[in-house]
């Protein structure tokens, strides 16, 4: 095999690969970038046996072939190689070498087999649809912030897709919850989605996923089955095995008699929140929020440290209420509003609040209480 290659592209399609890879291996291939050269491209495969990744990149091509090279090491020389270089990877088969040049750099690097490489077996999948890169992005940036990281609880440690119904008929869903607060977030339902089994993805598929959909006017097409999910643009296709349990019924938990309305600016909200809760020495101190007749009193006791208050004017028209929060999972939820105000319904002090964007219901948050 005998390649050249842009350096802003090698690294573009290395980074994606070396991500993939697991860093602690028992297994020498799984740390290794399959690079397969034919025709005009170049495909680059990783994969950790749940999640395979394959970017198919533009090169010239003097003599097609295939090799297997330590994704990280690979990705580390081309990192530090100078803007806008032409990379030649030329590959010995018979010495197991891989010569990296560029410049006057000259790097050789140990190979393994590519038949030993693991590619994931095809799936047959039962849906296939095309969505935008917009409505995906946030569908998943608006959710993963509740994945659960408690490993015993596997099926809460992904994003729940899956098709629902909506305030105005089908809608594609994305929902994730720790237990403590949870984020139900819907798009409109694409075409040939409409028989869509149900899936968690996983937490490290969504963050991979994260880096094909940054590009606004791409349309990502995707493929579910009973056990795997894939979505592919021209150049990278991702494809991953989706966690085999059941989520629960999540519906059960989102409130629906929360008369107690309170509307807020979201940013002023955020900020202020972050500054009284610098006062507590964990994270997880609560914060207590007070509200009266539009006005919102937000205040952190902390015995060991100190106390902090500050008052925010408020929508808000309902009796007198004292609750208590979390004060990491208020910012974070807060945080997900992109809109000006942020509305949160509340029942009583010991009742799950709920929390969504103006009057768009497309993005519902949930967060339960503490006690303050």
């Amino acid at each position: 095999m005998k390649i050249s290659i842009e350096r802003g592209t090698l690294l573009k399609a290395v980074s994606q690969a070396q991500s993939v890879v697991e860093r602690r291996n028992t297994i020498p291939i799984l740390a290794n970038v399959l690079i397969e050269a034919e025709g005009e491209s170049v495909s680059f495969r990783a994969t950790d046996l749940d999640i395979e990744v394959v970017d198919k990149v533009p090169a010239m091509v003097e003599r097609a072939g295939a090799t297997t090279v330590s994704a990280v090491t690979l990705h580390e020389i081309v990192r530090k190689l100078p803007d806008g270089a032409l990379v030649r990877l030329t590959d010995d088969g018979a010495a197991g070498r891989l010569t990296v040049e560029a410049g006057r750099s000259n790097f050789t690097l140990a190979t393994l087999p590519k038949e030993d490489f693991p590619v994931m077996a095809t799936s047959e999948y039962s849906s296939n649809f095309s969505a935008p890169a917009p409505a995906l992005r946030r569908l998943f940036d608006k959710s993963k912030f509740a994945i659960s990281t408690e490993e015993t609880r596997y099926y809460l440690n992904g994003v729940y897709m899956h098709v629902a119904d909506g305030e105005s008929g089908k809608v594609l869903r994305c929902v994730a919850t720790d237990g403590h607060r949870l984020a139900r977030i819907d798009c409109d339902l694409p075409k040939g989605a409409e028989t869509m089994p149900g899936v968690i993805v996983p937490r490290k598929t969504v963050g991979e996923m994260r880096k094909l959909l940054d590009d606004d006017d791409m349309e990502i097409a995707v493929s579910v089955s009973e056990t795997k999910v894939r979505f592919a643009t021209p150049e990278i296709t991702l494809t991953s095995k989706v966690i085999d349990g059941t989520f629960p019924d999540y519906a059960r938990v989102i409130p629906v008699g929360n008369t107690r309305k309170m509307e807020v600016d979201a940013s002023e909200f955020a900020k202020a929140v972050d500054r009284v809760a610098t006062v507590s020495s964990e994270r997880s101190r609560a914060v207590k929020l007070a509200l009266d007749e539009d006005r919102l009193i937000l205040s952190v006791n902390a015995p060991d440290s100190g106390a902090a208050e500050e008052e925010l004017s408020v929508a808000y028209g309902d009796e007198r209420l004292e609750i208590g929060f979390n004060a990491k999972y208020l910012l974070e939820i807060a945080s997900q509003v992109d809109r000006e105000n942020a509305v949160f319904m509340f029942n009583s002090s010991g009742d799950p609040t709920l929390m969504r964007e103006g009057s768009d219901m497309s993005a519902v948050y949930v967060v339960m209480p503490m006690r303050v």
